[in-house]
């Protein structure tokens, strides 16, 4: 069963800031081949939040809520994973569904954007982020940003 918890950066404690960490080395750095600076200061700003799907108490998803201003105009979700063994079960989609929930919850009304990977579009497309920018690249990869009008 899935279970979602979140955390800001200062309630994490270090056996699982390592393991979130850990994860988005593998898959940011290693699987995208994609030599970046993953750590942006973004991750202990106060508002931020992080979000952790568990499954049978392991780490499995991961995305991180940021409010307006620290990478948009309005609050933003990023860094959205799910390990590879977990992949093809809907983890990702449950994963977004809270993920904008927390966003609403916290900063009602504001929309969400999102750097997506442009092959993600749809998928995003699905939970009805609509594109608002040309597709440009970032560490050498196709994005494209998208919102999510407030309600």
């Amino acid at each position: 069963m899935l279970k979602f918890s979140l955390f800001s950066f200062a309630q994490l404690d270090t056996h699982t800031l390592y393991h979130l960490l850990k994860m988005r080395a593998q898959v940011f750095v290693v699987e995208q081949t994609c030599a970046y600076l993953d750590l942006d200061d973004k991750d202990i700003h106060p508002q931020t939040l992080h979000l952790v799907g568990y499954q049978a108490g392991e780490c499995i998803a991961y995305a991180r809520c940021l409010p307006a201003g620290l990478s948009y105009d309005t609050p933003s979700i990023g860094r959205v994973l799910v390990i590879e063994p977990a992949r093809g079960r809907g983890i990702a989609h449950r994963l977004m569904l809270e993920a904008i929930a927390t966003c609403e919850q916290h900063w009602a009304g504001q929309g969400i954007t999102i750097g997506a990977q442009v092959y993600l579009q749809n998928f995003y497309k699905k939970l009805n982020f609509l594109p608002i920018s040309n597709v440009y690249l970032e560490d050498d990869i196709e994005h494209i940003d998208m919102i999510l009008q407030g309600k």
